[in-house]
């Protein structure tokens, strides 16, 4: 039997930061091409309620001033077709609201995970596995587990690839301000799939984001990486599978995918580990397995994993589960740079190849509010620890500023900011 959910409500249910999020730091990812995201397909746990009033956006005279900044400084020839695809638009106080609360940045990383990690996910992912054109396998190298599972996160195979108005969102996003000539980009690229009888402009729907089709790709990967697969002439990333997953195999391809490697590993930490060592430089398995890290199910690495430069990650601190992550999952990031993503979408493959599931529970921490994030990031740099910015991202920048706070404090170094954490973090400074 299938069950038909409102695509429409279970993507507001998911709330789940389509927006791309930028690497906060060098280290954070090798360079790819700009990310895409998408929510998880099955419901979870409801974001925040919004407030009774929407957050306040500036007057529509604001608006039309921005506009015509953005006509004067991309328009060039374009200008009056670019006028015409703009009028009457009107800002969305939606995105802005989904802008500031993305799940994985705001939650726990294990509450996302498990939320898009399970049996009746891998068992629907299994199912399509042969969907996959094996012609892209072999071109690009990606396999199809990771394909499927990143057709599953992105848009649960296609049926939810939301219903917004790309070229509104977007335009919405660069007046917000936040990701301004990110934003515009995207919407200069939008607005020439239109112009250019790419797509219609009824059809350009996608994610609050503006990321679209079944693998929700932003705009500008559509117009440099976007895949006619079937060979129609056209690509259409919102109705041919065949398509959409090329392209997306086309992406992890381009961003650096490497043959026979898996994405990493769940690993195993000795007692007297050196958490400062977590999410720093690189390493070989050799150097790991000298300070005492092991594969939490026994073996170890094929030879070119074991040669390759990889990071210990802790997604929810020393109490919850480690990872060896391996060049494949920073090129997973290229979808969306938030390590509980890339996490999902490889503990998904590993679950459709039948490899058994983490050995180490997730803590039930509380998740972070937004106040709590930027209240943390304030108090770090206010302190003496500067986290490069303050965002209300949790990132590599964050996460390096509170591994020197807890150094200082004697506290263990896993860079790992929880909701107690956060509040006390807020009081010192205060």
């Amino acid at each position: 039997m299938t069950i038909r959910i409102d695509p429409r409500l279970l993507l507001i249910a998911c709330v789940a930061a389509c927006a791309p999020m930028m690497p906060e730091s060098p280290t954070t990812r090798p360079p790819v091409p700009s990310p895409l995201t998408q929510p998880p397909a099955e419901t979870p746990a409801p974001p925040p309620a919004p407030a009774a009033t929407a957050p306040a956006l500036p007057d529509a005279a604001g608006f039309e001033g921005w506009k015509q900044g953005f006509l004067a400084r991309h328009g060039g020839a374009r200008r009056a077709d670019y006028e015409r695809e703009l009028a009457g638009l009107t800002p969305d106080p939606a995105v802005v609201r989904l802008d500031n609360n993305q799940p994985e940045f705001s939650r726990p990383a294990g509450a996302y995970v498990q939320n898009a990690v399970t049996a009746s996910r891998i068992a629907q992912a299994r199912q399509r596995v042969d969907r996959v054109p094996w012609s892209v396998v072999q071109r690009t190298g990606v396999p199809s587990e990771i394909l499927v599972s990143i057709w599953a996160q992105e848009s649960a195979f296609g049926q939810v690839q939301g219903d917004y108005d790309v070229i509104r969102s977007l335009a919405t996003l660069a007046y917000d301000g936040r990701r301004r000539d990110w934003a515009e980009a995207q919407l200069k690229d939008a607005l020439d799939i239109v112009i250019d009888g790419r797509r219609d402009r009824a059809g350009l729907k996608g994610s609050w984001a503006g990321a679209m089709g079944q693998t929700q790709f932003m705009p500008d990967n559509y117009l440099r990486l976007g895949v006619d697969q079937d060979g129609d002439g056209k690509i259409d990333i919102w109705g041919s599978d065949a398509d959409a997953l090329a392209s997306a195999a086309n992406l992890l391809a381009r961003a650096g995918w490497k043959r026979g490697q898996t994405w990493g590993y769940e690993i195993t930490l000795p007692a007297n580990f050196d958490y400062a060592l977590a999410e720093g430089p690189r390493h070989d398995w050799a150097f790991w397995v000298a300070r005492g890290v092991r594969l939490a199910n026994g073996g170890a690495p094929n030879a070119a994993e074991a040669a390759e430069q990889a990071t210990v990650l802790l997604p929810q601190g020393a109490n919850g589960p480690a990872f060896l992550a391996l060049p494949n999952h920073y090129v997973i990031r290229a979808y969306n740079n938030a390590v509980s993503y890339a996490l999902a979408i490889g503990l998904t493959a590993d679950g459709i190849q039948g490899k058994p599931p983490l050995t180490k529970a997730w803590p039930n921490d509380a998740p972070l509010t937004r106040d709590q994030r930027i209240g943390a990031q304030s108090a770090l740099t206010r302190l003496g620890f500067d986290t490069q910015g303050i965002d209300g991202v949790v990132g590599a920048n964050t996460r390096a500023a509170l591994r020197r706070w807890q150094a200082a404090n004697g506290r263990v170094q896993d860079g790992y900011l929880t909701a107690a954490l956060a509040d006390e973090l807020i009081r010192r400074a205060n």
